[in-house]
């Protein structure tokens, strides 16, 4: 059987962050300087760095097996293909964008004018939503500077932090998709294949949960474990140990993250004392 192929971008901040990802998943990657194929030895895997927008098709092709790459480049080439997992990383929008000095900031400003995007796709089929007809003028990199030449009324195009807009003159008014890094899937794999995408799966699954939780501890008063446990949000239910001082317990559990601030005043109410937590390396359920 041929190997597993992953495709990931070939420079820029996905492959970045594409690559740290299948890192913390234990694969080892050791490719030399230009290399665009590397084997990893410690995984049936085998790595090619394409260019960004190619990846879709050689997905839908099956010369690929699966690819990291942005969730909107998917809704722009059209491809048949399937996502596997969200992976959390990379998150954009794609916006509309206008000059600054515009003063009308409803969808209606776009009626009969001229937009400019690197997404003709993805932008015919919002503004065929929302009921306006105008022109888009498709170009491929720099078009935050159309409007600033006379080449369009407006934008269409990924928008990050938004300082880019920013410093071209232009406000976005609104936005059509959010966006982020996804593992897509050939239609066109073997069982075989399907297994080794499992195992895969499984890794970056126990990375992922591990990135968005945290490990929490604290100290509680024994009459107060259950006040306490009933709080927090665990997979479970609390791991409670006795402390040598009497009447009072060690509480650990795992947490959202993004949660912890939310109940932290609850908890201190409600008893818990010298809270620690943790990050964790990885979680497998």
């Amino acid at each position: 059987m041929s190997k597993f192929k992953i495709a990931i971008q070939k420079s820029g901040r996905l492959h970045d962050d594409s690559l740290a990802l299948l890192k913390s998943c234990g694969i080892s990657i050791d490719n030399g300087k230009d290399q665009l194929k590397v084997s990893v030895t410690n995984f049936p895997l085998e790595i090619l760095y394409l260019r960004n927008s190619d990846i879709p098709q050689y997905l839908e092709d099956g010369v690929v097996d699966v690819a990291i790459l942005g969730e909107n480049l998917l809704i722009e080439k059209q491809k048949q293909v399937d996502i596997v997992e969200k992976l959390g990383f990379s998150k954009c929008k794609v916006c509309l964008a206008v000059p600054k000095d515009v003063q009308d900031n409803s969808i209606g400003y776009f009626e009969g004018k001229k937009i400019a995007t690197s997404y003709p796709n993805t932008l015919a089929a919002y503004l065929n939503s929302q009921k306006i007809n105008a022109e888009i003028h498709t170009i491929s990199g720099s078009v935050e500077i159309a409007p600033n030449i006379g080449l369009a009324d407006g934008i269409c195009d990924i928008v990050s932090s938004g300082s880019t807009l920013f410093k071209n003159g232009l406000k976005q008014t609104h936005v059509i998709l959010k966006s982020e890094a996804v593992l897509a899937k050939s239609t066109k794999l073997s069982t075989a294949k399907e297994e080794i995408l499992d195992k895969l799966v499984f890794r970056i699954q126990a990375v992922l949960r591990a990135k968005y939780s945290k490990y929490i501890l604290m100290n509680v008063p024994e009459e107060k474990v259950d006040a306490v446990s009933d709080i927090l949000p665990v997979l479970k239910s609390p791991t409670i140990l006795p402390l040598a001082q009497p009447g009072w317990c060690s509480l650990h559990s795992v947490i959202d993250e993004n949660k912890f601030w939310e109940v932290i005043d609850e908890l201190k109410s409600a008893g818990a004392e010298d809270i620690l937590v943790l990050a964790i390396d990885k979680m497998v359920r």
